[in-house]
């Protein structure tokens, strides 16, 4: 069974980091309804769950995935505030990565066993995108509308729409993590 100390052990190094306690406890929440309601029971079924179904991920998960983007986007935050003699503009560090670690919880309810050993789109999949329904679980458990933002408009549904600046380095952070594979996948990656 999926519980508190399961996303804990997943994800404590980055929940570790997010100062709100309340934030932090909202985080584990999405993830917990998300399990629920995407009939997720074991953390090895989540270790195995690949993190896209789009293109070949190349054995990376979907675990993995999520502490990379987050990391990343912590990782260009931090680059910046260490590196610019005056930021332009606030990054709410626990925002960040609350929105790092939820910007895929949709997928808990759009990906799931094909029954042959594999995974495929499941049928909420098939009717809302893992931005829409990871941006409902992230309303859902009562975080404010920047953290909805941050969700809903990390991927391509939320290009060119307004954005808080965490929604930005959390879409960046992603897409320097899947670029790089369709690339690959396409011979397009000059290895």
């Amino acid at each position: 069974m999926i519980d508190a100390s399961v996303i804990r052990t997943l994800f404590n190094g980055q929940l570790d980091a997010i100062k709100e306690a309340t934030i932090r406890d909202k985080v584990i929440e999405a993830w917990l309804l998300g399990c629920e309601r995407g009939g997720w029971n074991t953390v090895e079924e989540l270790r195995g769950m690949p993190f896209t179904l789009l293109t070949n991920s190349h054995g990376i998960t979907f675990i993995e995935h999520t502490i990379a983007v987050t990391e990343g986007a912590i990782g260009l935050a931090k680059a910046q505030l260490s590196i610019y003699s005056k930021m332009p503009y606030v990054i709410d560090m626990d925002r960040l990565i609350a929105g790092g670690l939820l910007h895929d919880v949709g997928k808990l309810l759009e990906i799931g066993p094909d029954g042959k050993g594999g995974y495929c789109k499941t049928h909420s999949g098939r009717c809302a995108r893992h931005p829409i329904s990871g941006a409902i679980l992230t309303a859902e458990v009562g975080l404010p509308d920047e953290y909805v933002n941050t969700v809903a408009c990390h991927a391509k549904e939320g290009e060119g729409k307004p954005q808080v600046i965490e929604t930005i380095l959390i879409h960046q952070a992603d897409f320097a993590t899947f670029d790089p594979l369709t690339f690959k996948n396409r011979g397009d990656l000059i290895e």
